[in-house]
C-alpha cells in the first residue's frame, strides 16, 4: 500500500495549490489539544451537514472521514446506536485525542484520496471540513463511490472561494505574498460531484460570518485549530511589526457593531451511490 501521507502531486482543479498532505496533517496533530476549545465554526457547519441526512436513512456502517479529535464521531454513535462505525483521519495527533473518547469502534489513519477500507464495505461517509485539504477531490468523490454500498449516502462539507476574504484582501493591501490558505470554487465543486457517478441529493453552499473583537482573536483562533496558512508560496520567518500594525490598520475598514467578521463561505453536499 502507497504512503496515505506522500506529498500530494498537483491537481487540475487546484492548480497545485494546496498544501502538502504532511503539513497538514502535522498541523493538525500539535492543535489536537487546542482544538475543540475554539471549534464554534466546525461544531455549527458539523450540526448542519448531520441535519441534511434523509430523516429515513438508518445506515448500519458509517465512516466518519477526517474526524478530528471525534466529536461528530460521538455525534454520529449518538444518532445511529445499533451502527459500526470508523473514524479516519490523516493526522495521528488527532486520532490519540479521539480515540479514548470512544464513538467509533474503530480508528484509523488514513488519507481520503485513498481510503484503506474495503469497497462496498459502508453505507455512510460522513466528512464535514476535511475535503478542502484534499488536492485531488476528484479521488476523494472516487474512493467514496468505491467504498459505498448501493444506495449509501456522501455527506460533507467544505469551504470554497470566498473564505475568510476580509483577511485576503487586507493582506493584499498590505504585501503581495499568500497569508490566506486558498480554496476551490463553487462551481469546481459542482463540476466534479456532476461527474462522479454519484447523484447529488444536495449541493450548495451558504455563508457563515463569525466575529472577533479584533485581529489577534481570530488569527489566535486559527492557529489553535491548525487552519492557520499552510499554503505553498506563504511568507517564511516572523511576520514584521510594521506589517502587523498595516494589516490591522486594514482590516479594521470592515469592523461591523458586532466585531471584525471573518465571513466562510461553506459547501454542503449530499450524495447518493445509485449503481
Amino acid at each position: 500500500m502507497s504512503d496515505p501521507l506522500a506529498a500530494a502531486k498537483p491537481s487540475v482543479e487546484t492548480g497545485g495549490l494546496l498544501p502538502d498532505k504532511r503539513q497538514v496533517a502535522a498541523s493538525f496533530s500539535r492543535a489536537a489539544q487546542s482544538y475543540d476549545s475554539v471549534a464554534a465554526l466546525q461544531r455549527a457547519v458539523g450540526h448542519e451537514l448531520l441535519a441534511s441526512l434523509p430523516t429515513t436513512f438508518v445506515p448500519r456502517r458509517w465512516l466518519d472521514m477526517g474526524c478530528g479529535t471525534g466529536y461528530f464521531s460521538r455525534a454520529l454513535a449518538d444518532r445511529f446506536p445499533e451502527a459500526d462505525g470508523v473514524a479516519l483521519d490523516i493526522a495521528e495527533g488527532m486520532l490519540r485525542h479521539a480515540r479514548p473518547q470512544g464513538g467509533a469502534r474503530h480508528f484509523i489513519a488514513g488519507d481520503a484520496e485513498h481510503l484503506p477500507l474495503t469497497s462496498g464495505s459502508q453505507q455512510l461517509i460522513f466528512s464535514s471540513l476535511a475535503v478542502q485539504w484534499c488536492a485531488d477531490f476528484a479521488a476523494v468523490l472516487a474512493e467514496a463511490r468505491r467504498v459505498l454500498q448501493l444506495g449509501g449516502i456522501f455527506a460533507f462539507s467544505s469551504l470554497c472561494v470566498g473564505t475568510l476574504q476580509e483577511l485576503r484582501d487586507s493582506w493584499l493591501a498590505v504585501d503581495g505574498f499568500i497569508h490566506v490558505n486558498r480554496f476551490r470554487r463553487l462551481e469546481d465543486y459542482q463540476d466534479l460531484c456532476a461527474a462522479s457517478g454519484l447523484l447529488p441529493l444536495d449541493l450548495e453552499s451558504r455563508a457563515l460570518a463569525l466575529h472577533y473583537p479584533d485581529l489577534r482573536s481570530l488569527t489566535n483562533e486559527l492557529k489553535a485549530l491548525g487552519a492557520h496558512n499552510l499554503n505553498p508560496g506563504r511568507p517564511g520567518g516572523l511576520t514584521g511589526r510594521t506589517r502587523i500594525l498595516a494589516l490591522v490598520e486594514a482590516y479594521e475598514r470592515f469592523r461591523q457593531p458586532q466585531g471584525l467578521p471573518a465571513t466562510y463561505q461553506v459547501v454542503y453536499g449530499v450524495l447518493q451511490k445509485e449503481d
